[in-house]
């Protein structure tokens, strides 16, 4: 009983002693590894790799037209507290849309005086919008709403930056 006994806390120990050198070790590769420099720019239509989350917690501005091609276009939106998107439609391009962080209200409908779709949103949420649907998300939390969406085909032209929301008309 008493040999049952000390392998069982043997057995604890060594689990232990593993934990705690794989968390060193996970520790010191967390350290070797370089952050990328977060710059704001549109790349596309070259290949690339990058970290959305630091990208889109990164960007300040309303709308950052990050990578562009004809058929695909990735942006980054910041929400003020109280702002929101704006009512917008798009008749020929679909949109996914991914609530990084903050709160949210989503809207949705066939016709802008009859957005019967509304679900509330927050980080990792993904908002999916069909072409010639009325739009808006509005930011109903406490901080800036960080989103990236894709558009497709492209909704912006290559480089766009709207540092503010009136600095765009929200019907295509």
């Amino acid at each position: 009983m008493k040999s049952i006994m000390l392998k069982k806390i043997s057995i604890i120990t060594l689990i232990g002693l593993l934990s705690f050198s794989c968390q060193k070790v996970k520790e010191i590769e967390d350290k070797d590894i370089q952050k990328e420099e977060v710059v704001l720019k549109d790349y596309g239509p070259e290949p690339m790799v990058l970290d959305i989350e630091a990208y889109t917690l990164a960007n300040e501005n309303f709308r950052t037209v990050l990578w562009t091609t004809d058929n695909l276009q990735l942006t980054l939106m910041s929400i003020p507290v109280g702002g929101e998107i704006g009512l917008e439609l798009h008749n020929t391009t679909e949109q996914f849309l991914r609530i990084e962080e903050g709160k949210g209200k989503v809207m949705m409908g066939d016709a802008e005086d009859n957005l019967d779709f509304v679900k509330e949103v927050t980080d990792d949420d993904v908002v999916l919008v069909p072409k010639g649907k009325w739009h808006n998300i509005k930011n109903i939390g406490d901080k800036p709403l960080k989103i990236y969406s894709l558009y497709s085909p492209k909704e912006h032209p290559h480089g766009t930056i709207h540092k503010e929301a009136t600095d765009e008309v929200h019907n295509h």
